[in-house]
């Protein structure tokens, strides 16, 4: 199995680490899902995205859903959905232009994490669009490794609530306190404007940072 890259491999040699490194990829990476790595994927209700664009630029996002917001498909295949966003659709872009992704899924109450590495294509018609309400596209990808990592440095934290803003059976959701702000309303996707004035109506950018910082957005 090629895992390592040749300037990780300068790295382990450097630090002296290339035979742990070795048995370690040997112990726990695959390029299959195992029945411990479903079960530990779909149990989780977030997971952390990095892509990479076509100038090698990466970048990473948070991805919240409901329980089992990344469905595992089969042993090689995981799909996750896209819901609405600032617009900016850097991850979906970055998929577009490079498809290779990563992903993060991590316990922070036992704690465990599992890491995968996966090939993605964006599918804005897919079949299981029906079973993400409100989504707006569903990402497929191929998986081409996946292992269990350290929890060592994983400080514990308790989960308190759902986001308000994950999408309800219906694909319902409240509307976003940073589609209020003054400045946005003139670049809104038309079939969006003017909905500022029933949802609490037009705030400054100084209002909207303030909501945010005491977790009120």
């Amino acid at each position: 199995m090629t895992f390592y890259t040749k300037a990780q491999r300068e790295m382990q040699a450097s630090f002296e680490s290339q035979p742990l490194a070795d048995a370690i990829a040997a112990a726990i990476v695959e390029d299959r899902i195992s029945d411990r790595h479903k079960a530990f994927i779909e149990s989780r209700d977030f997971f952390f995205l990095s892509s990479v664009n076509a100038d090698g630029e990466p970048t990473v996002s948070h991805k919240g859903g409901d329980t089992g917001t990344v469905k595992v498909l089969d042993d090689q295949t995981i799909a996750f959905p896209a819901y609405d966003g600032n617009g900016m659709f850097l991850s979906l872009g970055n998929i577009a232009d490079t498809a290779k992704i990563g992903l993060l899924f991590i316990d922070f109450e036992t704690p465990n994490r599992v890491r995968v590495q996966a090939t993605a294509q964006v599918h804005r018609d897919d079949p299981l669009l029906e079973e993400y309400p409100g989504a707006i596209a569903v990402v497929r990808a191929r998986v081409d490794k996946v292992f269990l990592n350290c929890a060592r440095y994983i400080h514990k934290h308790k989960r308190q609530e759902t986001s308000r803003y994950v999408p309800n059976e219906n694909g319902e959701q409240p509307y976003p306190a940073w589609k209020r702000i003054d400045g946005l309303q003139d670049h809104l996707h038309p079939s969006e404007r003017g909905k500022a004035a029933d949802s609490g109506g037009v705030i400054t950018q100084e209002q909207y940072g303030e909501a945010l910082a005491k977790g009120e957005s």
